[in-house]
């Protein structure tokens, strides 16, 4: 199966799963969806994840990012919504100067930036902007 946007396909799978109060989830690995699980890993969004490469005795055919889900102690998940926000129809490009805030910054913006993926806090004290490609909150 051919996917045309594996970043909204990782984004959809995480927030599927926390809706059906799953404790992990597996998405299919791509460079930008391991720097997201990196980046929500580091935010507390999520507990760990983990790479995992084919194993035909397992029946994996591709790499893998397997990802254990964080919830509160009474049960909500600490994630309550992510959204894609740049599309392959609809690129949508920020400076440093105007990097939007997330819900009064108790969310954060994922960027590409030419320094790599990071967080908007992390744009702003670089100084750079690049492709807006989800909000997290």
């Amino acid at each position: 199966m051919s996917l045309t946007d594996p970043i909204a396909d990782a984004i959809t799978k995480l927030r599927n799963a926390y809706r059906a109060d799953h404790k992990t989830v597996t998405i299919n690995y791509s460079n930008i969806n391991e720097s997201i699980a990196r980046i929500l890993a580091e935010e507390n969004f999520i507990n760990s994840y983990e790479l995992i490469d084919k194993d035909p005795a397992k029946k994996i055919i591709r790499k893998k990012i397997f990802i254990n889900l964080r919830y509160t102690n009474t049960g909500e998940p600490v994630l309550k919504g992510i959204q894609r926000i740049s599309k392959p129809g609809l690129r949508v490009y920020v400076n440093a100067k105007n990097i939007p805030s997330v819900y009064n910054n108790t969310g954060c913006a994922i960027l590409s930036t030419n320094k790599g993926v990071m967080v908007d806090r992390d744009a702003c004290k670089a100084k750079v902007g690049g492709e807006y490609v989800c909000k997290v909150w």
